[in-house]
């Protein structure tokens, strides 16, 4: 035994608690309304940082930079999972906890729900004196008053509605001092509680979906060309994640031709459209031509592709000291501010003889044609020019370690000099050739033409999310506007001698925030043509 103390006088003893008792206790703990709503919060600011903080799954390459530019947080922060929020072990513990504890809250509501469902309507109460009681007159016969009444309270509709909002009615004849009487005992609320558990109900429906939606779906990024085709293949995709359960062989074989992009701008630059045209060609199925636009996706196979970006993607051919062609292709340029100006680098590490080749390339689609200073005035490519800075040397691709394909590892390269002894800074325009200094080849730009970045994700998760989502929301507005009250009525069981009106005295009773229960009893009595004899209601002060 244990001595407990209930105040500052008095003990009481109690038994310990066991192995077993120890574990009802911590289930209390957890599945109580409390720690629900504890935990509800902690997995919301849990959250934050996974919107704030670079992450892995998301984008590799800005968590490598985050962590090489904060060189104490960003080891602390990546060991402790905050670079991985939604994969660490803590927020999972947080998610399952409340998992459990709304499961634990949910069940025996439900239970209770039912059996009060299935309880009968309580009787009227012996004295209505302490409701604020109100008489009210029936030229009928008391007991087809009290249908009347029943009718008006159970409402109109189909039946479940009716179940659900009206009030459920139970008649009883009892006896009185002045005799025998009918009692009409009516309740209302159901509506209330269902919408509570529809409400808790849809928020284990949101938990369930996103886990689902965590190990089920798969997100891709590419980038195509114009004139190019993909293939819905892992190794086509730039960057590419799926969930735990979901393999690769899974992938439908469609391809995407990008057969045009249309890019328009505004006088000022500002974008004012980008149309992604497109043919899709499905298994078994004729190619069909498609369109993206921003938020406007393609769907395909149960996945929407997203047109996420878009640049320009020159087309060059290079040719090494022998006069090989080394290099032929487009070559994605990333824009760096709103008129389009865009940088890329051209890798050729596959020359006949001599060292490898490396470009660093900016392109002004809208050239200023100042040497000095030159400048994009545009995004549309009225006077496109690039600026071209050549390398020799080792770009450093046999290492084994991967590189960005959007930037040069000068660590091992030189820059390849001009006449006058300084770095060669060449400018270049559609359809011209320039020849490498030292008999190292030439660069050739050939075309310019657009690139579009897709952005494909798949989650068959997301209409399950959407309507536990909605069941959330219709829930939480049943609770909040469903009523629960109750309204009696009292009659004598025989009508008056003299064929003298039937007098009815009836009672509302609503909790202390609802104010609505007199002007709700008027309404039943009109409805059911009662004429109120008196009105007794005093001034509701709740």
């Amino acid at each position: 035994m244990a001595r407990v103390k209930m105040d500052n006088y008095a003990y009481a003893a109690v038994p310990r608690l066991g192995f077993v008792g120890w574990l009802r206790w911590i289930w209390r703990q957890v599945t109580s309304m409390r720690v629900a709503l504890i935990l509800l919060l902690l997995l919301a600011l849990a959250a934050i940082p996974g919107s704030v903080l670079p992450q892995w799954p998301q984008d590799a390459g800005d968590t490598r930079a985050f962590i090489d530019a904060n060189p104490f947080w960003g080891p602390l922060l990546d060991a402790t999972g905050f670079l991985d929020v939604f994969g660490s072990a803590w927020f999972t513990a947080i998610y399952l906890l409340l998992f459990a504890s709304l499961i634990g809250c949910i069940i025996p509501r439900c239970l209770v729900y039912w059996r009060e469902l299935r309880a009968p309507v309580p009787a009227t109460p012996s004295r209505l004196d302490r409701y604020e009681p109100t008489t009210a007159s029936a030229d009928q016969e008391p007991r087809e008053a009290l249908e009347d009444v029943r009718v008006a309270l159970e409402g109109t509709g189909p039946a479940p509605w009716r179940w659900l909002s009206g009030y459920r009615v139970r008649i009883d004849e009892r006896s009185a001092r002045e005799g025998t009487e009918l009692a009409l005992s009516a309740h209302q609320g159901h509506l209330r509680e269902l919408g509570n558990l529809i409400f808790h109900v849809s928020l284990v429906g949101i938990l369930l979906a996103v886990a689902a939606g965590s190990v089920l779906t798969y997100r891709g990024q590419a980038l195509i060309v114009e004139g190019d085709t993909f293939t819905n293949a892992v190794v086509a995709y730039d960057s590419y994640e799926s969930g735990a359960l979901f393999s690769e062989d899974q992938l439908e074989p469609w391809t995407l031709s990008l057969d045009s992009f249309d890019a328009q701008f505004s006088l000022a630059g500002a974008p004012t459209e980008f149309t992604a045209y497109a043919t899709l060609t499905e298994p078994g199925q004729e190619p069909r031509e498609v369109e993206a636009q921003v938020n406007r996706p393609i769907q395909v196979d149960g996945a929407k592709i997203y047109l996420q970006g878009n640049g320009y993607a020159p087309v060059f051919t290079v040719t090494d000291s022998s006069g090989e062609v080394a290099f032929r292709g487009a070559v994605p340029f990333l824009p760096q501010d709103e008129v389009y100006t865009s940088t890329g680098v051209i890798k050729v590490p596959d020359v006949t003889e001599g060292e490898q080749l490396g470009f660093k390339a900016t392109l002004l689609p809208t050239s200023s044609g100042d040497a000095v200073g030159a400048q994009s005035l545009h995004p549309s490519p009225t006077n496109p020019v690039i600026y071209l800075q050549a390398y020799t040397g080792d770009l450093g691709l046999d290492a084994g370690i991967p590189q960005n394909v959007y930037q040069l590892d000068e660590s091992q390269l030189s820059p390849v000099r001009g006449d006058d002894g300084q770095p060669l800074l060449v400018a270049m325009t559609p359809g011209q050739t320039i020849d490498l200094p030292d008999g190292l080849g030439s660069v050739t730009w050939d075309s310019l033409p657009r690139f579009a970045a897709f952005d494909l994700r798949r989650d068959p998760s997301l209409p399950w999310l959407l309507a536990a989502a909605i069941g959330a929301l219709a829930g939480l507005a049943m609770s909040l506007f469903g009523t629960r009250r109750r309204i009696w009525l009292v009659a004598p069981a025989t009508a008056p001698p003299g064929g003298a009106a039937t007098v009815v005295t009836a009672a509302a009773w609503a909790p202390a925030h609802d104010s609505g229960a007199a002007e709700e009893l008027d309404r039943i009595l009109s409805t059911a043509h009662l004429t109120p004899a008196t009105n007794e209601h005093p001034p509701e002060d709740r």
